[in-house]
């Protein structure tokens, strides 16, 4: 018989402290160099995703970063004076404002639905079979199912105690009297 073979281990994602600092470091990057490395940013994340819309984003940004350094290039002398030059100068700290976000957003979402995803493996489980979940804790005693519980509403007045409505008791049955009739009989 031939099965689907092995599959891929499952890889956990890196520490929370790695990911913050790998961060840190890229968007440094793009701000210490005024944008002109914003690129850098979205190669690391396509990297990383592997989804087309983050390469199509790291070309994009690319371009944008070249067309805004051939603007500043085209400038004569050492201070911007004419509109290309203004435009370039635009591009780049917009392009760089928009890749710092959409860097630091899509980062996050990744690694969070990566991490929200993972569960470690269980060997119990065979390949291509789902895990069956054991009834019974540690002390083979039956887990119950947790309740959920849905909030209550809070008031804007007051509460004040509800008292219930009156109950309303049997009537007391009244003694028989005996009747003259049948008293008379004996």
């Amino acid at each position: 018989m031939q099965g689907h073979g092995y599959g891929q281990p499952v890889q956990p994602p890196p520490h929370t402290a790695w990911l913050v600092l790998l961060r840190v470091l890229f968007v440094a990057v793009g701000i210490l160099s005024i944008g002109f490395l914003a690129w850098v940013m979205l190669l690391r994340l396509a990297a990383v995703t592997r989804r087309s819309l983050d390469w199509g984003l790291f070309v994009a940004v690319l371009a944008a970063d070249v067309l805004s350094i051939t603007l500043l290039a085209s400038e004569p002398g050492d201070e911007i004076h004419t509109t290309g030059g203004y435009v370039g100068l635009t591009l780049l700290l917009c392009t760089l404002v928009g890749t710092i976000a959409y860097y630091l957003a899509a980062d996050i979402r990744h690694f969070l639905v990566r991490k929200q995803g993972y569960q470690a493996p269980n060997p119990a489980a065979a390949y291509g079979y789902p895990a069956t979940a054991a009834p019974y804790g540690a002390t083979t005693v039956p887990v119950p199912p947790v309740p959920q519980v849905s909030p209550v509403p809070q008031a804007s007045s007051p509460v004040t105690p509800h008292t219930p409505p009156p109950v309303p008791h049997p009537p007391v049955p009244q003694p028989l009297r005996k009747q003259d009739g049948l008293e008379g009989g004996r």
